[in-house]
């Protein structure tokens, strides 16, 4: 599959690469992260461009996650039952996480299979309003288009070997920890930089 995967995003680049987040955000099963981390190593490699690849990765990704708000918005709960009937466990954890952690949900949810098919819906017929939901939904699919891009591109040619390791439940619960040491590196520039202004 993996070959597979490289021809078709060398043939069509950053619109498959679109497409496909926009898809798999909402829910279609595709290997998300293996598309990215691929698309990053290509991008290493010459064979893809690197501005085309980060805006069509990230604009997908953006898109899928506010398709999914705007369902979960005007359908709401209804929907989630029916699109993972038989998974009631699923709802009921995203549904408890996200009254638990709320809009940090959004942001780290991309990083857990399955969660993130669930918490733009869940915010979404929860009413989070639009603001809230892009402030922590937008961050998060940034920083994880980001951290799967990364992987690929720095990894180059042991494009595989990162993709398998980062499948592993303690490369993810690496990723995490990284993600939310970054953002609050961010905040706490942002913050510095505002105190400064005034």
């Amino acid at each position: 599959m993996e070959r597979e995967l490289v021809a078709w995003l060398v043939r069509f680049g950053a619109p498959l690469l679109f497409f496909a987040q926009v898809f798999g955000i909402f829910g279609v099963p595709i290997p998300d992260e293996l598309l990215l981390t691929i698309a990053g190593a290509l991008v290493a490699t010459g064979r893809l461009n690197l501005s085309s690849t980060v805006v069509a990765a990230i604009a997908g990704c953006l898109t899928g996650i506010t398709l999914s708000y705007a369902v979960g918005r005007w359908v709401g709960l209804p929907l989630l039952r029916v699109r993972f009937q038989g998974r009631q466990d699923v709802i009921e954890r995203a549904q408890g996480w996200f009254r638990r952690f709320g809009g940090w949900l959004l942001t780290f949810g991309y990083f857990i299979p399955g969660v993130r098919h669930v918490t733009a819906i869940a915010a979404g017929s929860a009413c989070l309003n639009y603001p809230q939901f892009a402030a922590f939904a937008y961050c998060g699919g940034v920083l994880w288009c980001a951290v799967f891009l990364g992987l690929g591109y720095f990894a180059g040619d042991h494009w595989p070997e990162v993709a398998h390791a980062a499948r592993s439940h303690v490369a993810r619960g690496a990723m995490i920890i990284v993600a939310i040491g970054a953002m609050y590196v961010i905040a706490k520039v942002a913050a510095e930089r505002l105190r400064s202004r005034s």
